[in-house]
This record gives C-alpha cells, sequence and structure tokens, in this order.
C-alpha cells in the first residue's frame, strides 16, 4: 500500500467516525484490519485522520463559509471528509462520491487554494493554512 491507500483508509475512517460516531482510534483500526495497511502508511493514515480531528471546527466553518447555497448537514458525508482531508480530493471524491461529487469538491478547494475565504461576516479571512499538512 501506498501514501495513496492511506489516504483512502483515512477518508474511510473519518467516514465511520462522521456516519457511524465511531471512535478515532476504533474506526483505523477497523480499516487497518479490513484493507490490511501496512505500519508505516497506518501511521500516515492516523496523521491524517487525527490532524483532521483537530481542526475538524475549523475546517467544517470552512466548507460551511464556501458552499454558500449548501447547508453542511445536507452535504453528502464522503464530500465532506474528503474535503477535510484534503488530499487527493478530486479524485477520491470521483471514486467514491456521486456523478458531481468530483466537481464540487475541487470547486471548494479551488476557493480555499485562491484565498477566497471570506467567511461569515469576514470572520474566516485568509484563513487558507487550515489544510495545511494535509495537501503534497
Amino acid at each position: 500500500m501506498g501514501r495513496r491507500q492511506a489516504r483512502e483508509a483515512a477518508m474511510k475512517t473519518l467516514y465511520q467516525v462522521d456516519v457511524g460516531g465511531i471512535d478515532p482510534d476504533m474506526a483505523i483500526k477497523n480499516t487497518a484490519e479490513i484493507d490490511a495497511i501496512a505500519p508505516d502508511d497506518l501511521n500516515f493514515a492516523k496523521e491524517l485522520v487525527m490532524g483532521s480531528m483537530r481542526h475538524l471546527r475549523e475546517i467544517d466553518n470552512t466548507i460551511t463559509a464556501l458552499s454558500r447555497d449548501w447547508n453542511i448537514e445536507r452535504l453528502a458525508k464522503v464530500d465532506i471528509n474528503i474535503m477535510r482531508m484534503a488530499n487527493e480530493a478530486v479524485e477520491l471524491a470521483k471514486t467514491y462520491g456521486s456523478d458531481d461529487s468530483g466537481k464540487f469538491v475541487n470547486g471548494i478547494l479551488g476557493k480555499v487554494t485562491r484565498k477566497e475565504i471570506g467567511g461569515v461576516d469576514g470572520e474566516i479571512s485568509g484563513n487558507s493554512q487550515i489544510f495545511e499538512g494535509r495537501i503534497d
């Protein structure tokens, strides 16, 4: 398994946490057992998961601010968790999401990249560093 598969495992883990309410450590263990993740890749997947969990509120606030016509509760859980990781997001969205998921995720991440985050009443302005450490 390589970095891409580790990112995929991290996305699956975040999905379990989000949808199933499973503890992140238990979810990563479940994913590691099912996907037979190598130790180095497991460590990388854990870093992605725990980093996403540490910054969850900030990331979700950014997603909410940028998806102006979409309430975060209406977004597909796969899309939300892929954006939370922000690694190979568009490709993962195409693989695991709906037909439009790749375009949607790309649009949101494109806004972050262009630093167009205006936030709600400007509260998040310029906060593109939220995804730091999760973009290769």
